[in-house]
């Protein structure tokens, strides 16, 4: 009995200490900069190539790429990419060219295939198109205010910049579901990274935006290099720390789209995610479960009942709230009422994809099953 009480004691230290210092990362952490702060007066701005792959009709497309043809950049274009010539995403490249005759708008229709990673393969297509030395790359589902390809360009301007990339918030869409997907993002990945590089870390790189010099792509071997792996965004980051090149985080948080509406959805896409964490950082992933605030807490509680145990639960559950809260952007400050109810949802959902994603490697991804820890396209077995 006393190595469960022991145990108990354990999970709820650890599940009460992690929600706290999560906590304390976001409030101390650099203000994120999800609008314009009215100084956009950084030097040494060259021109920039946004490199966009595309896949489909997705929900809100158009206002995401519009946002994009509205930015304060002087100088910028945008390649657009999709691999089939009826991609319905054509139709909305055409009407944003239509609506914006001044801007540089490249459509390039290529269903060239170079490895297992179709978006890499797309991204070869369209590197040839991009006419400038400064990259922007962002995922399709990316909304963005007018001031972000000044912000997330700057630090490309030190020659010691590797990549810059961004943190992203959730935006749900419709239904419950979304709401909680938005949760996944917001308070655990979201707050995790944050924590992360309070401690010193910039092992990371994510698709909502990498920005980088045509140079540093070329020293790691192109796109070319990327080809066969799943977490594309991730090991772009990873070989120009390689070179010695620095990460740096934006202070710039854009927004992606939730938009699952069923929990078989939401379930293989966050399970894509945590496999593919799972074998980029299998130390940290196997002790990420302490993470997962509320059933955590419960289970302390339930295993060593009593005031220190109870205490640490009131604890932990009050930070994981304010966490919450935190990590909401001003113009949506206001908590729903229902969001509250959806913490414990979210955090024992969580531990339950957790423990999935310890069971295989195999990941649904665009139609194509792919192997999280391999090098290519998942075996039929």
């Amino acid at each position: 009995m006393d190595g469960i009480y022991w145990l108990g004691t354990g999970l709820s230290t650890a599940a009460a200490g992690y929600a706290c210092a999560a906590l304390c990362a976001v409030l101390k952490g650099p203000r994120a900069r999800s609008s314009s702060s009215g100084d956009n007066s950084i030097p040494h701005l060259l021109p920039v190539s946004v490199l966009k792959p595309l896949h489909g009709a997705e929900p809100r497309l158009y206002e995401n790429l519009r946002d994009f043809c509205l930015q304060a950049h002087p100088d910028y274009e945008l390649v657009l990419g999709v691999r089939e010539p009826e991609d319905p995403a054509i139709t909305v490249v055409r009407q944003l060219r239509t609506e914006f005759p001044r801007l540089v708008i490249t459509l390039v229709v290529d269903p060239r295939i170079y490895g297992a990673n179709l978006k890499v393969s797309n991204l070869m297509n369209m590197l040839p198109h991009a006419r400038h030395d400064w990259l922007v790359l962002a995922d399709s589902d990316i909304s963005v205010p007018a001031d972000y390809l000044v912000r997330v360009t700057g630090p490309l301007a030190e020659p010691d910049v590797g990549i810059v990339t961004c943190l992203y918030r959730g935006i749900a869409q419709h239904g419950i579901w979304a709401s909680v997907g938005r949760l996944f993002i917001d308070d655990w990945f979201a707050p995790s990274v944050r924590l992360a590089h309070a401690f010193g870390s910039t092992r990371f790189a994510f698709g909502s935006t990498i920005a980088l010099r045509r140079d540093t792509l070329q020293a790691i071997g192109g796109f070319e290099a990327l080809r066969d792996t799943l977490a594309d965004d991730f090991w772009l980051g990873e070989l120009t720390r390689q070179l010695r090149l620095r990460t740096v985080l934006s202070d710039m948080v854009v927004g992606t789209d939730v938009s699952e509406t069923h929990l078989p959805a939401l379930w293989a896409h966050e399970l894509r995610w945590l496999r593919t964490i799972r074998a980029i950082a299998p130390l940290g992933f196997a002790m990420s479960f302490v993470c997962f605030t509320s059933p955590m807490l419960l289970l302390g509680v339930v295993l060593a009942p009593g005031a220190w145990t109870a205490g640490l639960a009131v604890v932990g559950g009050c930070a994981r709230i304010l966490l919450n809260i935190s990590q909401r952007p001003s113009s949506h400050a206001a908590l729903p009422w229902y969001e509250v109810l959806l913490i414990p949802l979210r955090d024992g959902l969580s531990l339950l994809e957790w423990a999935a994603a310890l069971t295989g490697w195999r990941v649904r991804w665009h139609g194509q099953v792919l192997h999280a820890r391999g090098d290519g396209p998942a075996s039929s077995s």
